[in-house]
C-alpha cells in the first residue's frame, strides 16, 4: 500500500500527510526500514500507539527518527518525542501530537493534560499554522472527550486503534475536524488486520494454536481528509477517504470539485 501514498497525495493536492505506523510491520510496530519507507513515499509525519514497543529495536533508532511519534503521555525519560513542529508544502508550520487513552489501555500519564501542555506550548494562531492530534485509544467516549476538550484550538482530532472506520466525521462546533476513528489500511475481510482463523479459535477454546498472521488480501485504505482555513488553523470542512478493498469508496469531493 506504501506505493499507493504518492498518487494520493498529487491526486488530493495535500500540503501534509500524517500516517499512523504502528502496525505496519506486518501487524507488530514499525522498523525504521518502513518508517524511512513511508517518508520516502510522501508522508510527512508517521505517528504510532500502544504497538510502538512490538519491535525491540524501536528504542534505539526512535531517537533519531524525527519525524516518528510515540503517544506523548508516556512516563517521563521514555525513548523519543510524542509531539513536533513541522513544515507542511504551502509553507505552514504543523504541530503533530500523538497521545494515547487510558480506557482499557495500559495506565499511561494523563492524555488531557498531556495534550493541554503541548498546546500551551505551541498555540494554534500564534506559533502553529495548524495542530494535528492522533489520539489512540480503544473507548468511544474518551475519543470524543478529547475532540471536545481542544475544540477550537486544534484543526484536527483523529482517532485511531480500533481498526475500523467510523461514520462520525465532522467539524465541532468551535471549528475542529473530527472523527472517532479512521480505520486501518489493510485487508478489512480480516480480524484487525490478521487472517481470521487464529482469532476466531482464541475466542472459541481460548487455547492459542498458531501465530497471528497478516491477511494479505485486496486492501482498503482509509483515512480522513481535512481542509483547513488558513488564517484561522481551524477546519473548514472534512470528509472520509477509503480506497479499494472490500469497503464501500468515498473520496473527499470537495477537493475533486476543486480540481475540476
Amino acid at each position: 500500500m506504501i506505493e499507493e501514498l504518492p498518487k494520493i497525495r498529487t491526486r488530493y493536492k495535500c500540503d501534509f500527510v500524517v500516517v499512523n505506523g504502528e502496525n505496519a510491520a506486518g501487524g507488530f510496530g514499525i522498523t525504521e526500514a518502513i518508517y524511512n519507507q513511508l517518508l520516502d513515499a510522501g508522508a510527512d509525519v508517521i505517528t504510532t500507539g500502544n504497538h510502538i514497543w512490538d519491535q525491540r529495536e524501536t528504542l534505539v533508532y526512535i531517537e533519531r527518527c524525527e519525524r516518528l511519534l510515540r503517544p506523548l503521555n508516556y512516563p517521563k525519560g521514555t525513548p523519543g518525542r510524542g509531539a513536533g513542529l513541522y513544515k507542511a508544502a504551502n509553507g505552514a508550520e504543523v504541530l503533530v501530537m500523538n497521545a494515547m487513552g487510558r480506557v482499557f489501555m495500559q495506565e499511561l500519564d494523563c492524555p488531557f493534560q498531556a495534550v493541554e501542555a503541548e498546546l500551551n506550548a505551541a498555540p494554534l494562531g500564534e506559533v502553529a499554522d495548524a495542530v494535528f492530534i492522533d489520539f489512540h485509544c480503544e473507548a468511544t467516549s474518551e475519543k470524543q472527550s478529547m475532540g471536545y476538550f481542544v475544540d477550537g484550538r486544534a484543526s484536527c482530532v483523529v482517532g485511531t486503534h480500533t481498526h475500523a472506520p467510523t461514520a462520525d466525521e465532522r467539524v465541532l462546533p468551535a471549528g475542529t475536524a473530527f472523527i472517532t476513528d479512521a480505520g486501518m489500511c489493510g485487508d478489512y475481510n480480516s480480524v484487525l488486520g490478521m487472517g481470521t482463523q487464529e482469532p476466531v479459535n482464541r475466542f472459541i477454546t481460548r487455547i492459542p494454536r498458531g501465530r497471528f498472521e497478516p491477511s494479505n488480501g485486496p486492501a482498503t485504505i482509509c483515512g480522513l481528509a481535512v481542509d483547513i482555513d488558513d488564517k484561522t488553523g481551524l477546519a473548514l470542512r472534512t470528509a472520509p477517504l477509503r480506497l479499494g478493498g472490500v469497503l464501500s469508496s468515498a473520496e473527499p469531493a470537495f477537493w475533486l470539485d476543486e480540481e475540476a
